[in-house]
């Protein structure tokens, strides 16, 4: 069955079968690909099967949708295709399609009257990590002191756009176990703070005791527990 894998950079988020005609992608929670990025729109793209074909489409996002580098408003899509959401990307796998013309044509749109940050060529750059800019995040630090659980370390600072927690080998907060999840939660840094999130398959994520249902913005002294890991989060004076 066709699918599609969720990356950032090259950590492996997860991976979606294309078991229906139309999979919905975006910011939203409602999104069958749910992305928590504020680069990404709320419903920023689908992915429809169509006469046998697979397709990639806009949907009026505000930062586009790109294939291979280049930004589309539909397009087949074939066997290897790498689609760029935000910072995010999707790598197709499944039978190759023969795109027509139409399909190909590069289409720029107005930027939709939504919350999505507009960004501009180098700040565009800088969400695929092309480029530094770490005093957009601010001058604070944030970590995570271990209390409980096995770790490799009794202390993490956070000084990455993006932290994986998991048992997966990019992770850089390491799970351990053999039925812990390869990703069980992310971490984003940005401007206005830390907020972690659960990536979109059921993982047991608790906040200050109560358990964590999507997006969390991380305050100095709160208690993180995923999985059987039990950490501190602090900021640095």
């Amino acid at each position: 069955m066709p699918k599609v894998t969720l990356k950032f950079k090259e950590a492996v988020l997860k991976e979606i079968q294309l078991d229906k005609e139309v999979i919905t992608i975006g910011r939203n929670l409602d999104n069958d690909i749910h992305i928590d990025n504020p680069a990404v729109s709320g419903s920023h793209a689908k992915i429809i099967t169509e006469g046998g074909r697979i397709f990639i489409e806009d949907v009026n996002s505000t930062n586009g949708t790109f294939v291979n580098g280049k930004r589309i408003s539909k397009s087949a899509l074939n066997n290897n295709d790498v689609i760029t959401v935000g910072k995010h990307t999707l790598v197709f796998s499944g039978p190759s399609s023969q795109a027509s013309e139409a399909d190909k044509t590069l289409q720029t749109k107005k930027p939709g009257l939504n919350e999505t940050i507009v960004m501009d060529t180098r700040a565009q750059k800088a969400m695929m990590g092309e480029t530094g800019g770490a005093a957009a995040f601010g001058d604070k630090i944030g970590g995570f002191t271990i209390i409980e659980g096995a770790s490799e370390k009794n202390e993490y600072e956070l000084t990455k756009r993006l932290t994986t927690i998991g048992k997966t080998e990019t992770a850089e907060i390491k799970l351990k176990g053999f039925f812990a999840p390869k990703v069980a939660a992310l971490i984003n840094r940005t401007k206005d703070g830390y907020f972690i999130s659960p990536p979109g398959t059921k993982t047991k994520i608790k906040i200050n005791g109560s358990s964590l249902e999507g997006r969390h913005e991380l305050k100095d002294g709160d208690i993180v527990e995923v999985e059987n890991l039990k950490m501190q989060f602090y900021i640095k004076a």
